[in-house]
């Protein structure tokens, strides 16, 4: 697995706190909020279910920039070495054979 470069900023973790006590916060937005703060310290990393969760959060309009300071982090700190893993490796291009001169006519 990929080292984690990326950890949650004191900034980013207030944003979570509020996002965690804010009654209206949506579900998906509680969850990248949880993920920050569990990641605030640790080598911890989000996972592919709050990245998704995450990405939702980001595409709401209606979310609050809190939440989408939090789901941003959260999405930044999910390593993608899982995902290159899982990719198929991509095949080395063929190599083609020389065109043959056409044949002179005598």
């Amino acid at each position: 697995m990929a080292k984690k470069s990326e950890s949650t900023s004191s900034k980013v973790a207030s944003a979570a706190a509020k996002v965690m006590k804010d009654p209206k916060a949506s579900k998906e937005a509680k969850s990248a909020a949880a993920s920050a703060l569990t990641q605030k310290g640790s080598d911890e990393t989000t996972s592919a279910a709050v990245a998704s969760k995450a990405a939702k959060v980001l595409k709401d309009k209606n979310a609050s920039a809190a939440e989408k300071t939090v789901a941003a982090s959260a999405l930044t700190q999910k390593t993608k070495a899982k995902a290159a893993a899982a990719a198929p490796a991509a095949k080395p291009a063929a190599k083609k054979a020389p065109a043959k001169a056409p044949a002179k006519k005598k």
